[in-house]
Formats: C-alpha cells, sequence, structure tokens
C-alpha cells in the first residue's frame, strides 16, 4: 500500500484540496440516512445544521455526523442519547473527550473559537464532557450521497472493523479525498489513512495505543494543510520516526505550485521540505460514478534536507 507520497521515489501524496484538514474534530451522533450535506440534509433539524456550519466557520473546528456501521433504515425517532466527541489533533496539545447529550443543541453553547485553539474546557462545561478512556476513533467514511465509493468501499469495511470486535469504530461523513476510499481518520491524533484494509486499520489502532504513527497507507494529519502533511510524513520516512507527538509542523512557506515546509523534531532537528503540486497522471475517473475522467492535483515531495542548525518557527 502506498504511503503519503507518489512522486518517483513513492514518497506519497496527501489528500487533495482541504480533505480531512482540521486541527479540532467535533462529532456528533445521528442515525439514518446522510444527504450530500449531511449537517442540513439529514434527521438532524436542518436549522441546527446550519446554526453549527455558521458557528464553526473559520474556526478551525470541522463537524462531521458520526453512526454506527450496519443498516442504516430511517428509525423514525431521533436516538435518546447522542454520542459526542471534540478532538483536538496539533502536536503537543492532543487530546480527545467525549460526552452524550439528548439535546443536540446544546452544541451551539460552545466556544467554537477556543475549541478550535484546543480549549476543551466549554465543551466540558456545556455537555459535561470529560477525556475519553476507550480505545481510539477509527472513523471510516461512508456518505454515499456525497460520492458512491464512500458507500460501495466504505460500509463494508466499518461492518467487518465492527463484527470482528474493534472497538471504536464508527462511520462518519465525507472526510474528502474519496478517491482514496475507503478512506479513515484515527483519533485523536487525526492521521488519515487512504484505500484502508481491516488488517491495516487494526494495525493503526494498535499503533496509535503505542503512541505510534503508521505510515503506510497514510494520507496525513489533518491538522496541517496539504504541503505540510507531505512534509511531514516525508520526514517520517526518511528518519525512521515512529512516535506520534515527536514532529511537528512550524513554519510554511510559499504558494502553489511550491511551497518550502520546515518540520521540527521534538530533540531540536530540523528538515526543510521541498513540495511542488502536480498533477496525478494518467487521468483516471475521480470517483465511483465518475464517467470523465480527470488529473487531480497531488503533492510532490522534491527535497528533504535535515538543516545544520535549528530555526525558530
Amino acid at each position: 500500500m502506498s504511503t503519503c507520497a507518489t512522486d518517483s521515489r513513492n514518497l506519497g501524496e496527501p489528500m487533495p484540496g482541504t480533505a480531512a484538514t482540521a486541527s479540532t474534530w467535533l462529532l456528533l451522533e445521528q442515525a439514518g440516512p446522510w444527504g450530500a450535506k449531511a449537517l442540513t440534509s439529514s434527521h438532524l433539524d436542518p436549522v441546527l445544521g446550519r446554526a453549527l456550519e455558521a458557528a464553526a466557520k473559520d474556526t478551525g473546528v470541522r463537524i462531521a455526523l458520526i453512526r454506527r456501521p450496519g443498516r442504516h433504515a430511517d428509525p423514525g425517532m431521533p436516538p435518546p442519547v447522542r454520542h459526542v466527541f471534540a478532538a483536538h489533533t496539533a502536536p503537543g496539545n492532543v487530546w480527545l473527550h467525549t460526552a452524550t447529550t439528548t439535546d443536540p443543541t446544546r452544541l451551539l453553547d460552545l466556544d467554537f473559537t477556543a475549541l478550535g485553539r484546543g480549549d476543551h474546557r466549554s465543551f466540558d462545561t456545556a455537555l459535561r464532557g470529560g477525556p475519553h478512556t476507550g480505545d481510539p476513533l477509527a472513523l471510516v467514511c461512508t456518505n454515499g450521497k456525497r460520492d458512491r465509493c464512500c458507500a460501495l468501499l466504505g460500509r463494508p469495511l466499518a461492518a467487518e472493523l465492527a463484527a470482528s470486535g474493534v472497538q471504536g469504530v464508527w462511520e462518519v461523513t465525507h472526510l474528502g479525498g474519496h478517491r482514496f476510499s475507503p478512506t479513515v481518520l484515527v483519533l485523536p491524533h487525526g492521521y488519515v489513512y487512504g484505500r484502508a484494509e481491516a488488517h491495516t486499520v487494526k494495525e493503526v489502532l494498535h499503533g496509535v495505543q503505542e503512541g505510534r504513527v503508521v505510515v503506510d497507507g497514510c494520507r496525513g494529519r489533518s491538522a496541517w494543510e496539504r504541503p505540510g502533511q507531505a512534509a511531514e510524513l516525508a520526514v517520517r520516512r526518511a528518519t525512521g520516526e515512529e512516535r506520534a507527538g515527536a514532529l511537528d509542523v512550524v513554519l510554511t512557506t510559499g504558494e502553489a505550485p511550491r511551497w518550502e515546509v520546515t518540520v521540527a523534531h521534538t530533540d531540536g532537528r530540523h528538515w526543510r521540505v521541498v513540495v511542488a503540486q502536480g498533477a496525478s497522471l494518467p487521468p483516471r475517473p475521480e470517483s465511483c460514478g465518475a464517467s470523465v475522467l480527470g488529473s487531480p492535483a497531488r503533492m510532490d515531495v522534491v527535497a528533504v534536507r535535515e538543516l545544520a542548525v535549528a530555526v525558530a518557527g
């Protein structure tokens, strides 16, 4: 399985666009079917969905709906108690908190700006939440109304994981990068995996419990934009560093189609990584239902160089 860069040296390619990019995730359980824009086209009150979208705008918080793997016939009534998760994925302040609620409008009491900065106090206060003490979460994108790939490939993966006894498995609305389906977001650290298989996800979750990042199949850490995702994973490959909290993206300069990204290690080492935007060739369908071939943008790692003197971020 490919890793997070796919230039001629097989360095990898992170997810396109703003797919799975967020410093903080807010996840609300919502049973039943989901539409393409799930917050406003599901059995969640669309007025609440629009209000949540507005509250989270430009805060660094990304809201998604989750549901248990299985059949999704219309349940008729909302679940009496819903699970809610919040996770901050930025290195140095990684956390995953959980709560339950009978009233999803309570999410509007959250301080979204603070939540995006990594402050969980309003989540704990408004929802009586606290640290998640269970297994890490594996969130499998299954929103077939957004893209058929997610339903055709994601739902069987979620069902297989759940049937095999893996804890912390949920289906989730759109993560992006559907041409890499099935895609999986793993929390609390926020790494995303593409073309995932059950045995790979199990290995990833085992790694999380040991504080390790599994690079095989990884598409990048959601806390960073595309160039940072590619750069951090290139450094992991170059150095063999597996510890989840060891690396941080401290500086990105330039603009499309070329960036220079500085990646820092907790031991003081720094690397300068050159990332260039290219086109995926040969042309291929960008989703299961697409009839037109495309050449989606990709991130190519051009160079990885360790700096002799540490630089400030």
